[in-house]
């Protein structure tokens, strides 16, 4: 492996030592207790903060993908430090953890490429952005022998959701999951944000993603990750798959008790018979 993607929030948003970060998961996962587990997982929607504020909320979705036969994780991010139009997926060969390397499947990242004109390889949004990244720890705790695909959306706008969901639609299978990351309302009173995000919820809950696309450009609610989820839920949708179920809800307020201004927090699961 020649170019490999260090960590860039180890430290900041987990921990940077093996054996810390390694306990805290446990922890974490040891806590998601869910009495859901469908057996047919297409996806799962993700928070992407510091795992001390969504840590607990993420366990929830990466939990009920232990012990399931998953090769290949799509990881959809939205772009936090810098603009680009389209969709980038990394030109690399893996990314780093404290807990280890992650190859990137090529073969599946070509067939994502192949016949898009705005989903293409590159660095761009992968310098520096979190939201990739922190999924992959939990990734590394739950499954044993699998590969990614990091992608970034540049631009949310809905052509390059319908695109990517296209594109994404061609290679979902039994042995791939898609995992959308992102958080919900950013820096409301609680109550606030309890109503906003009530919305991305319940959206999510009826499987109804051309009501969230429609709400979010809206400015109804709020996702950062929107275009992430959108994408993901379309390309299951394409697929036949239709089913999703919430698996928890939180606020960064739940943690730091300063409730007057909260990030959201939700976990998700999308599957099908």
């Amino acid at each position: 492996m020649n170019k490999i993607r260090k960590p860039a929030v180890a430290g900041l948003f987990y921990p940077a030592d093996y054996h810390e970060l390694d306990n805290e998961l446990d922890i974490l996962l040891n806590l998601a207790e869910s009495k859901e587990n469908p057996s047919s997982i297409t996806g799962i929607i993700s928070p992407h903060a510091g795992y001390i504020y969504s840590g607990r909320t993420a366990a929830f979705g990466f939990k009920i993908l232990k012990n399931k036969n998953i090769k290949n994780v799509i990881i959809i991010s939205p772009s936090h430090h810098e603009y680009f139009r389209g969709c980038s997926i990394y030109n690399g060969d893996a990314f780093e953890t404290p807990l280890g390397a992650v190859e990137i499947n090529k073969e599946v990242s070509t067939r994502i490429v192949e016949g898009s004109e705005n989903i293409f390889f590159g660095i761009n949004g992968h310098r520096e952005e979190h939201a990739v990244e922190v999924q992959i720890p939990f990734l590394q705790k739950v499954l044993n022998d699998f590969n990614i695909i990091p992608i970034v959306m540049g631009d949310q706008s809905g052509a390059y959701i319908s695109e990517l969901a296209e594109q994404l639609s061609k290679v979902i299978g039994n042995d791939t999951v898609i995992v959308a990351s992102s958080d919900l309302s950013h820096y409301y009173s609680k109550d606030k944000a309890r109503r906003l995000d009530s919305i991305v919820e319940e959206k999510i809950s009826h499987f109804d993603f051309e009501g969230l696309q429609t709400d979010l450009k809206n400015r109804v609610c709020e996702a950062c990750g929107g275009g992430p989820i959108v994408s993901m839920m379309k390309a299951a949708f394409l697929t036949g798959k239709n089913k999703s179920v919430i698996l928890n809800r939180s606020d960064s307020g739940d943690t730091s008790h300063d409730n007057s201004r909260v990030v959201g927090y939700i976990s998700a699961a999308i599957y099908g018979d």
